[in-house]
């Protein structure tokens, strides 16, 4: 007749989706907050005209790897595997940011022009990775 088994058990914890976009492009109300992952203020914007919520510095990555890196296609997979073990010495910094996402509309701004292959997709990627 009834299951034993409590009603909500199975669901897991609803995650709102992370956005990413150029921190040059137009703010809107469907950002929620917008988070800046860049180590270094983009280039020629003025902080007013940025419309960032925070700037989480700490998490982008080294100026050593972003460096190395160069926007180059051709690292992506080195480059992101080298970023995430950088993040895992940050996990608590990453574990806040990860509920935040978890809670609220989030959305990565950064600055490169390449939009699939920067380290605002690869964070992306590493806290949905976690919340797994």
């Amino acid at each position: 007749m009834f299951e034993s088994t409590p009603r909500y058990q199975n669901c897991k914890l609803r995650t709102m989706p992370i956005q990413l976009k150029r921190v040059y492009e137009k703010a809107s109300a469907e950002d929620g907050k917008r988070i800046l992952v860049e180590r270094l203020w983009p280039r020629g914007l003025k902080k007013e005209d940025a419309h960032v919520d925070e700037w989480l510095r700490d998490l982008a990555p080294s100026n050593e790897l972003r460096k190395w890196y160069g926007h180059d296609p051709a690292k992506w997979s080195q480059f992101k595997e080298k970023y995430w073990k950088e993040l895992a010495e940050k996990q608590d910094i990453v574990s806040q940011l990860a509920r935040e996402c978890r809670e609220k509309k989030v959305t990565f701004v950064f600055a490169a022009k390449e939009q699939q292959y920067n380290n605002a997709a690869a964070l992306k990627e590493y806290i949905e990775k976690q919340s797994k």
